[in-house]
């Protein structure tokens, strides 16, 4: 019997929307992270936003305090289910 592989689910779109409300490239975003210790390229953060690699916890603080979010808004509407 085959197993199918389902997708985990991805915060690329959320991460993509919060970006461009904020008015940042993903260089310019990248650059705001570097000056917050965390060593990231825009090849990778581009890998996190089209969900193909996860976004690792200390990009993800660094994110809240540039966006001056709660954590909630990196998973805003990843709770629901699947139709």
């Amino acid at each position: 019997m085959e197993q199918k592989l389902r997708c985990d689910l991805d915060m690329g779109s959320n991460l993509r929307k919060m970006r461009k409300a904020k008015g940042l490239s993903q260089e310019k975003l990248c650059a705001e992270l570097q000056r917050r210790s965390c060593d990231i390229g825009r090849s990778t953060y581009e890998k996190y936003e089209n969900g193909v690699l996860n976004i690792r916890i200390s990009v993800l603080v660094a994110l809240r305090k540039i966006y001056g979010c709660d954590y909630g808004a990196f998973f805003e509407g990843m709770d629901q289910e699947e139709v």
